[in-house]
């Protein structure tokens, strides 16, 4: 297992099966890429996750990745929100996907981060460097926030950063996440509830724009070549 395949793998939503592959995982921690610290850093995430009860690591990541925006791994909504531009750069990514020998296999959306790492990990390696430099700034956003709230999938973030080799600021971004306010409480959530809740008259969005349901667990087949 590549060390972008792992990285998605475990930034994806925690599925049952995933404990019946543990030795694979930690296996695949030990990576030359990555510095003897990061190497335990990540043994140390598949180790305390594979101990965890799959209901509670399940409960977990959807408090962590699916209440609020600040730390969705969708990465179009970090750069467009919710604007048409957004609907556009998605249908590029498909057809990048397409180009390239592969198909979504279910209906996650393309952006979603563990399914852009599982496309990487079957690209060149100077291709999948410049993708992730060219996201480095999101995900070093994401490594920040999750470090701010004492996430233990920071270091995943931060392995991603390092592996795009972007000029990215760690320490100025978690001064920045300490300052924000945080989406994630339940009078934030509703908050969010009560303005969402005027979009469903006449003036909805289009279908493009809608907040998406971040349905977990998806991943990018490669096509049956001829």
């Amino acid at each position: 297992m590549s060390l972008l395949k792992l990285i998605g793998v475990l930034l994806d939503y925690p599925r049952d099966e995933l404990w019946q592959h543990g030795e694979e995982l930690l296996d695949a921690c030990d990576d030359p890429a990555l510095s003897p610290t990061r190497r335990k850093q990540l043994q140390g995430f598949v180790t305390q996750l594979l101990e965890s009860d799959v209901l509670d690591a399940q409960s977990a990541w959807l408090a962590t990745f699916d209440r609020g925006r600040a730390m969705s791994l969708l990465m179009f909504e970090h750069i467009h929100g919710e604007s048409r531009d957004r609907g556009q750069a998605m249908v590029d990514l498909v057809d990048a996907y397409r180009r390239n020998g592969f198909e979504l296999d279910a209906k996650e959306l393309p952006d979603y981060l563990p399914l852009l790492l599982e496309y990487l990990s079957h690209r060149p390696q100077a291709e999948a460097k410049d993708w992730l430099h060219h996201i480095g700034h999101i995900a070093g956003m994401l490594a920040a926030r999750a470090a701010e709230r004492e996430l233990p999938h920071a270091v995943l973030l931060e392995i991603l950063v390092e592996a795009g080799e972007g000029k990215v600021d760690l320490a100025l971004l978690r001064q920045r996440a300490s300052e924000e306010v945080r989406d994630d409480t339940v009078e934030a959530m509703d908050k969010l509830w009560e303005e969402e809740a005027v979009r469903f008259g006449s003036e909805a969005p289009s279908e493009d724009c809608k907040p998406p349901h971040r349905s977990p667990a998806r991943a990018v087949q490669r096509e049956t070549q001829p």
